[in-house]
């Protein structure tokens, strides 16, 4: 389920990357396109989603974000600080976490 996070969110992130913004408003608005996407999401999407191979352009632009991320301890908290609540009660109702 970690990988279904970090995919939309990473995918979300390097498509919002090259927009004239500072990086605190990029990251505040992947966030909050990632809780809208568990929020509207069924448990079978999102478990279908976890099945899915990823494609070569979705791979790409997951590593650009996870790099972002990575090297950047605020961008990282903040995105975090967003996302977890949300998207762990999801994976809780889903029964993704025991």
């Amino acid at each position: 389920m970690q990988r279904v996070l970090w995919v939309g969110a990473l995918i979300a992130l390097a498509a919002i990357v090259p927009a004239a913004r500072s990086q605190t408003q990029v990251v505040g608005a992947v966030a909050d396109r990632v809780v809208q996407k568990y929020q509207s999401s069924t448990c079978e999407q999102l478990a279908a989603e976890r099945q899915a191979p990823k494609s070569a352009s979705k791979e790409a632009a997951s590593q650009r974000a996870g790099q972002l991320l990575r090297q950047n301890a605020q961008a990282r908290a903040e995105f975090v600080s967003k996302v977890a609540a949300p998207i762990v009660d999801k994976m809780i109702v889903c029964g993704f976490v025991p």
